[in-house]
């Protein structure tokens, strides 16, 4: 009996914390903490609609006043003065809480790929200190549950971000298409990096292991991450480009705080130098080919690539650890980032404020509830890019 108990231990303890952390984040709504007090806007209709002729839905005149159509005498400018209805502009602010975020759309979604890729990462997390005994099978040293909880944990953000890209009203329909159209393009290139068409110097990846479905698996799951990605892509570069103010709006409403912008900048900076670390050229001037053990550096001439930097043990463990700060900052940079999404309504309503004497707020009306309505759709891919960085650190049996 101790040795059964002593075998089976780490499944025993990957149970007791799983489940643990399910009660605890259940009760605690992790989810609903993480996404409450955001600011979101109201744009109410017009509760007393006028008649076209009043000041309220004026359009210009077309002919005189009593003029038929007929009447071939010239079109004289109107005097007569129009007058916008300020109380029609009204926007209204209010912070989110429980209630609110039942009521969303993808809500329960979001909630469910939240709970579960926070849980497959601390099995994962937890797995890499119980050293496990691989003799002893995957389910008595207890890797079949962060195997079981990662696989759950793709699959419910694949799917769910496969859902929201159909949604018809969430998305134009010039961005389905380019999604379709990178998902097919990655899968060519997937195909070309596994098996071997492009050169070792340009991408540090190695499939010699796999066989040739292995191979076309991989780039099927390249082919569909690049699609499934193209538009929670596009929404952090659109958060990135309002949040930083590089439109020169001057708002103080859209743009950031000084915390805030220094977050975004840093995880801009950090995607594009973790994405470099996997190109050869780039890697070369990092590690350092002539590292022994014993005699510690050597220069070879003047020539510094190759010569200079870690070894390459360790600049795996660095490239990884890249990976999880990258991972972080976007789950940190999350609710910055859905704030701006709501920030860009009220940009929207007030450059159509601005835009004549008689402005027609039925467009920015409509802005406005559609970024009130699908805020979880959007904080569900701003989301998947950062939990699968995570997720691919965590599976990673090196560190």
């Amino acid at each position: 009996m101790p040795p059964l108990f002593f075998s089976s231990s780490n499944l025993i303890i990957q149970t007791t914390v799983t489940l643990s952390l399910a009660l605890i984040f259940s009760f605690l709504r992790i989810p609903t903490l993480f996404l409450q007090n955001l600011h979101t806007y109201i744009h109410p209709d017009d509760v007393n609609p006028t008649n076209n002729n009043s000041s309220g839905g004026l359009r210009a005149a077309i002919r005189r006043p009593g003029a038929s159509e007929s009447d071939p005498k010239p079109r004289k400018k109107s005097k007569q003065k129009f007058e916008f209805d300020e109380n029609k502009a009204q926007i209204f602010r209010l912070k989110l809480n429980d209630a609110h975020l039942q009521t969303r759309l993808y809500f329960k979604q979001f909630s469910g790929v939240f709970v579960s890729t926070l849980l497959a990462i601390i099995s994962m997390t937890l797995q890499r200190f119980l050293t496990p005994d691989k003799d002893s099978g995957v389910l008595a040293n207890g890797s079949l549950i962060p195997i079981l909880f990662g696989i759950v944990c793709v699959y419910k953000l694949c799917l769910f971000l496969a859902g929201v890209s159909i949604e018809r009203s969430a998305s134009k329909r010039s961005e389905k298409q380019l999604s379709v159209l990178l998902g097919v393009l990655g899968f060519l290139f997937g195909v070309l990096v596994v098996f071997d068409i492009v050169p070792k110097w340009v991408l540090d990846f190695e499939f010699e292991s796999l066989d040739s479905f292995g191979k076309f698996a991989v780039a099927g799951f390249m082919g569909s991450i690049a699609g499934l990605l193209y538009m929670p892509a596009g929404r952090n570069a659109r958060a990135f480009w309002l949040g930083t103010d590089q439109i020169g709006s001057n708002l103080s409403i859209i743009a950031c705080g000084w915390v805030e912008r220094t977050l975004i900048y840093a995880n801009y900076l950090m995607v594009v130098f973790t994405s470099l670390l996997w190109i050869n050229p780039f890697m070369e001037s990092l590690v350092n080919k002539n590292v022994d053990g014993r005699q510690g550096l050597l220069l070879i001439g003047d020539e510094l690539v190759g010569n200079v930097g870690m070894p390459r043990s360790d600049f795996v463990k660095f490239r990884l650890w890249c990976l999880l700060v990258t991972g972080f900052l976007q789950l940190v940079t999350l609710r910055a980032n859905l704030q701006i999404f709501l920030n860009e309504a009220v940009l929207s309503w007030y450059q159509r404020l601005h835009a004549s004497k008689v402005p027609d707020l039925e467009y920015s009306r409509a802005k406005v509830f559609l970024h009130n309505h699908y805020l979880c759709l959007v904080a569900l891919q701003f989301f998947a890019p950062g939990a699968l960085r995570l997720w691919l650190y965590a599976s990673n049996p090196i560190c």
